[in-house]
């Protein structure tokens, strides 16, 4: 075989495969972001009987379950070691308790969609989060983003009084928290290994939610049990399809998957609870995710989108 022929099927061997590999990326994204809406319907149907601490509590301890089997069973005991930033990993893992409990609790007081929709503004505090603590460099594309986003947001609460105030004060508190916990991650992801900060969140987490456990749990009757179980199997599975994700595809185009979850969302809304989205948040909706898009498209064009807000929900 001549040697351009052969170098040309060689070429076309490692883009099919290349195409493949994006492939597979991109219906793991799916499957994950699947799996992040319902583990949030599974905390939504609990939250009627439960608190959300205790509902964190089973999902922090059914997650760390598969970490413990590969420590203790298959000797991966690197995953107990931390480099250098021990103390920050710890405020992590209690940030990170805060925005799950946050979560389950912005779902259990409204929709599924507009609770959604309100996550996705968690990219929008990034920027001002960056500047006050990485001192970051904001420029007008992304400011704009910002700005837009919020508009979103303001035509979603409709300001002339329906409103659900509370839902909507928890819901960006929450997304607050997950902007918080990108910008720990940007810095932390240099010093520690990502399994590791893992490990210690899932561990954290179920010390944290059992403390007030005592006070606050309900014995679940057998009927919830499968429901328990989902909010650990759907947060632990995934995990392991957004990692699946993120090691086959480009993260802005996993990011970018991001929001299939709205109709994830509204589906199980529409088919559980009966809800469907009103004009208003429709229209919020689409303001919000086109300001998000903006910026993926922004920070990918300047080669720094590294899906962390994402990896963040873990």
């Amino acid at each position: 075989m001549p040697t351009g022929a052969r170098a040309s099927g060689q070429r076309g061997r490692r883009e099919t495969a290349s195409m493949e590999r994006v492939t597979v990326g991109m219906a793991a994204a799916v499957g994950a972001f699947f799996c992040f809406t319902l583990m949030n319907v599974f905390a939504k149907l609990l939250a009627a009987n439960h608190s959300v601490v205790e509902i964190a509590f089973y999902r922090n301890f059914i997650a760390i379950i598969p970490f413990l089997i590969a420590i203790f069973v298959f000797g991966r005991r690197e995953i107990l070691v931390l480099k250098s930033k021990p103390m920050l990993v710890g405020v992590r893992a209690v940030v990170g308790t805060l925005s799950l409990c946050a979560t389950f609790y912005a779902y259990s007081l409204m929709p599924m969609a507009d609770t959604t929709v309100l996550m996705f503004t968690s990219s929008l505090f990034i920027p001002v989060l960056g500047v006050i603590f990485l001192k970051e460099s904001v420029g007008p594309w992304r400011w704009a983003a910002v700005v837009v986003g919020f508009i979103g947001v303001l035509v979603m609460a409709r300001p002339t009084g329906n409103v659900y105030a509370l839902g909507i004060a928890v819901a960006l508190g929450a997304a607050c928290l997950h902007a918080t916990l990108q910008i720990i991650l940007r810095y932390l992801g240099q010093f520690e290994r990502p399994v590791s900060i893992a490990f210690y969140f899932f561990l954290i987490g179920v010390i944290v939610t059992a403390i007030p456990l005592p006070f606050v749990a309900v014995r679940p009757t057998a009927d919830e049990i499968p429901l328990l179980l989902g909010v650990g199997l759907s947060g632990a599975g995934a995990q392991w399809l957004l990692s699946t994700a993120f090691s086959h595809a480009k993260a802005a185009i996993v990011t970018v998957f991001n929001y299939s979850s709205i109709v994830w969302a509204t589906l199980f809304g529409w088919l559980i609870w009966s809800e469907w989205p009103l004009p208003h948040v429709i229209i919020g909706a689409l303001i919000v995710i086109g300001s998000n898009l903006l910026m993926i498209w922004r920070e990918a064009r300047l080669g720094r989108v590294t899906g962390a807000r994402v990896r963040a929900e873990l």
